[in-house]
């Protein structure tokens, strides 16, 4: 009985802590255990932790809420979560997400999907800022979009521009057609692709162009 008050008790502070931060914060999990000291708060849900907010759906092995206000949210094993407002759906192993900020972290074997642009990626690490709506991501990179394939080391996916730059021996290939520079821009909306440095490729006979540019022909056409 004096367990189950106790947990009680921390599920009461959690929900008061909540409404005074202007978002409602629900969570389930097998076990759970906190403390609450001032400017110090923190809850850790183990064993099918799940938390709901506004904007977000989280599961995962384990999940802690941390700093002030519960700023703070790590989760670990098997993560699986929605950022509602973006459209974005990830699974990942280990993730920090900070509420105030909004940047989420997603670190081995990510996998993210643009449900509202229709974007797939896969990579070692993904930092997302939900305010610029932009992903940096590292190791490994593997982005689908359409008939566009493209592979990197790292790359920075501005979703609200549909703009994708890709940089550490990038490639793209759309059908047939393969594309290779030290740096590689696409506009997923156009098509239109930006080689600069070191520009290889092949482009099937059968196949319709794609718009390529060079970097130095791209800065010609804008003066």
């Amino acid at each position: 009985m004096r367990h189950f008050f106790k947990r009680f008790s921390i599920a009461v502070f959690l929900s008061l802590i909540f409404t005074s931060y202007s978002e409602t914060i629900t969570f389930r999990a097998d076990r759970m255990s906190g403390s609450t000291k001032k400017n110090a708060e923190k809850t850790m849900l183990s064993g099918n932790a799940s938390i709901t907010t506004e904007n977000m759906e989280l599961s995962a092995e384990s999940i802690e809420l941390s700093g002030k206000d519960f700023r703070f949210i790590t989760a670990s094993g098997g993560v699986t979560g929605k950022i509602k407002d973006s459209g974005m759906d990830f699974t990942c192993e280990t993730m920090s997400y900070d509420r105030d900020k909004k940047i989420a972290t997603l670190k081995n074997t990510v996998h993210l999907v643009d449900t509202q642009n229709d974007v797939t990626a896969d990579a070692e690490i993904i930092d997302y800022n939900q305010n610029t709506e932009i992903a940096v991501m590292q190791i490994n990179v593997n982005l689908v979009q359409k008939e566009n394939t493209c592979t990197a080391a790292n790359a920075v996916y501005q979703k609200n521009q549909k703009m994708l730059i890709l940089t550490g021996n990038p490639t793209v290939q759309q059908g047939s057609d393969l594309f290779r520079a030290q740096e590689i821009s696409l506009n997923m909306d156009t098509n239109e692709i930006t080689l600069d440095g070191r520009v290889r490729g092949s482009v099937s006979a059968e196949s319709k162009p794609a718009a390529v540019q060079s970097a130095e022909e791209k800065k010609e056409g804008a003066q």
